[in-house]
């Protein structure tokens, strides 16, 4: 599921900052189920109460999206701009990558598993691009297998 390395999980600063954020999040999210099962008691007989039923359902939910969530904060080395090579393509990076197939002109930002958004142009470092973009320098030709078929990048800049 993600780039680990001795079982670290390597990730940008925003996307190490996303994890806190939604950790806080579902643990606000907890607090308000178990409020939610409390006041779900006091309706009385347990065994009918679809609201109780409904709360401790999401209570297990929650706990394990809190479960993970910690695993990999725990887990989390920080790529900072320092480490970002602008001679190789790597996590961190912004590559533009001509689509030679497309005759298309398109920019990324390598990111760990974790943070991959395609629509907002961050693309996981294990995506069958990402993976053929990790390592490539400015100019070289990469050619991916994607589920579409075989896709060749010549890339064109990599930045941070």
């Amino acid at each position: 599921m993600s780039t680990e390395i001795n079982n670290e999980i390597l990730v940008t600063q925003a996307g190490y900052d996303a994890m806190i954020a939604k950790l806080a999040e579902e643990e606000e999210n907890q607090k308000e189920i178990t409020e939610r099962i409390k006041d779900a008691r006091s309706f009385g007989d347990l065994s009918e109460n679809s609201e109780y039923e409904e709360a401790r359902r999401d209570q297990g939910i929650v706990a394990g999206r809190i479960a993970d969530l910690k695993s990999k904060i725990n887990r989390a080395r920080i790529v900072s701009d320092d480490e970002v090579s602008t001679d190789t393509v790597g996590i961190g990076s912004v590559v533009k990558v001509h689509n030679i197939s497309r005759n298309k002109v398109m920019e990324y930002r390598i990111v760990g598993s974790t943070e991959a958004d395609v629509k907002n142009g961050k693309l996981s470092n294990e995506s069958p691009v990402g993976k053929g973009l990790i390592g490539a320098k400015a100019g070289d030709t990469v050619t991916v297998e994607v589920p579409a078929g075989i896709v060749e990048y010549e890339v064109l800049e990599i930045s941070r």
